[in-house]
């Protein structure tokens, strides 16, 4: 039996558990929770993954999707209107 663990981990360096692997460069929330995009606004907390590392033991992996905190100007290109602020 082989098992695989996914975890997000925030800047601040918490960590949490996930369901499954995301891909590198996806937009995430709080949650690890892949966002669809166009994004309604520009004033949402959106992680972004920044690395991704995986661990191989005997039996087992660990992935870890580093995350890196997006400002309200990086989100722009991806709101549904640009010119919101």
């Amino acid at each position: 039996m082989f098992i695989e663990e996914f975890y997000i981990v925030f800047p601040e360096g918490d960590v949490q558990e996930v369901s499954g692997r995301l891909p590198f460069n996806a937009l995430v929330d709080l949650n690890g929770n892949p966002l669809s995009l166009p994004l309604p606004t520009n004033k949402m907390i959106v992680f972004r993954v920044a690395g991704i590392k995986t661990s191989e033991n005997r039996g087992s992996s660990e992935t870890f999707h580093l995350l890196e905190l997006m400002s309200a100007e990086e989100l722009r290109p991806y709101i549904k209107n640009s010119g919101a602020l």
